[in-house]
């Protein structure tokens, strides 16, 4: 529950509000040196097999709403941001929680569902018009917007970052192409792609803000799924200077299909899951995988659960065999590569990010969760 006695604490003593951001101000590398280290690890040993999952609370509160969280580079603490626009930070080595920090905004507050860190500061995107980028600051009252879009059918869907310098966000389109806006300069400043430059987009194609998820880098390259009416990867093997386009056999065309979540293991593994939210039990062309970098896709599972599913996450060491995917139908897993699953749980979490090979942290509805796999 809310820990208002250290978040007083932390509004006092710089000394630990110093302690903090430094669990927040993780760099986004932290993510590519976990999948670059994979192949040393792996001759070394290989994942377990998971047949039970302990839901450990960190926090439970009604109007919660999370989809947006990220593991800091020490492997011991995370940090979220919520739909009503507030920071929350868990140090798991001591299992404090120092949740709400309130970002400061004018009168209307930032529903973030995407979140990216680095060395020297954090990023919150909140989702529609005016859709606005944070920049994080060590005092909340001294974060400022970097980016903010005013066109009315903004709607941005996720966010990450290449390294230290280079990000990246991914929205709805406002013209005729999706909306990607990059940072080469740290994130001091944002450019949006000109459609040009982009592939264009099909009727009714756009991506879903459910779990931050709809980008996968690893080193330069750099996948985007779009879901709706169709739901395609968008592709860039150079930090997102030229884009391609390659198709899924994803189930599509309604507003509410599509691919929700994609993962890669490395540069050649990949899968993504989706469905349709309005139909959560139907299982049928909801799972999809590459083994050539996205250039084809197959479907597996077919027709059999889980069914729709908004975050999919590889496990890590699992040489890409291992995946848990989340939703608010519960949790499942997978020891071969996404053909079979296994069912270990229905309690609901929209968002997942694993610390290492048994240990994940989940966000959802009124809830942040460890998740201890077993």
């Amino acid at each position: 529950m809310l820990n208002h006695k250290a978040f007083s604490i932390f509004k006092k003593n710089i000394t630990t509000m110093k302690y903090v951001w430094l669990l927040i101000l993780v760099c986004y590398s932290c993510k590519s040196k976990m999948h670059s280290s994979l192949d040393l690890n792996e001759k070394k040993q290989q994942s377990r097999l998971f047949t039970e999952v302990k839901i450990i609370p960190i926090i439970e509160e009604e109007t919660l709403n999370v989809r947006a969280l990220e593991i800091v580079e020490d492997k011991n603490a995370l940090v979220f941001l919520s739909s009503l626009g507030d920071l929350g930070v868990y140090n798991n080595e001591i299992e404090e929680l120092i949740f709400p920090i309130e970002i400061e905004t004018d009168s209307i507050k930032p529903n973030f569902r995407s979140l990216s860190a680095r060395n020297s500061s954090g990023y919150g995107m909140s989702i529609s018009s005016p859709a606005k980028l944070y920049k994080l600051d060590i005092d909340p009252k001294k974060s400022n917007i970097v980016y903010q879009e005013d066109h009315e059918k903004a709607f941005y869907d996720s966010l990450e970052f290449w390294n230290d310098d280079e990000g990246i966000a991914i929205g709805d389109p406002t013209d005729d192409c999706m909306s990607i806006i990059i940072t080469r300069d740290g994130g001091t400043s944002w450019k949006k792609i000109t459609c040009e430059n982009l592939p264009e987009a099909k009727d009714g194609e756009a991506a879903f803000a459910a779990s931050d998820t709809n980008i996968a880098i690893v080193g330069d390259k750099t996948w985007v799924a779009t879901g709706g009416k169709a739901s395609r990867i968008l592709f860039s093997p150079d930090k997102g200077k030229t884009w391609g386009v390659f198709n899924t056999p994803i189930i599509q065309g309604l507003e509410t299909t599509g691919m929700y979540s994609i993962d890669f293991y490395d540069d050649l593994n990949g899968f993504a899951i989706g469905g349709d939210y309005k139909l959560p039990e139907q299982n049928k062309a909801n799972k999809i995988r590459t083994q050539d970098g996205g250039k084809t896709w197959e479907l597996v599972a077919e027709n059999k659960n889980p069914g729709y599913r908004s975050c999919v996450k590889y496990v890590p060491n699992s040489n890409a065999k291992q995946l848990v995917a989340v939703g608010f139908n519960g949790i499942d897993y997978s020891s071969d590569g996404g053909n079979n699953w296994k069912h270990l749980s229905d309690e609901g979490f929209y968002t997942l990010r694993f610390s290492n090979d048994s240990i994940a942290f989940a966000g959802g509805n009124g809830r942040v969760s460890k998740l201890v796999f077993k």
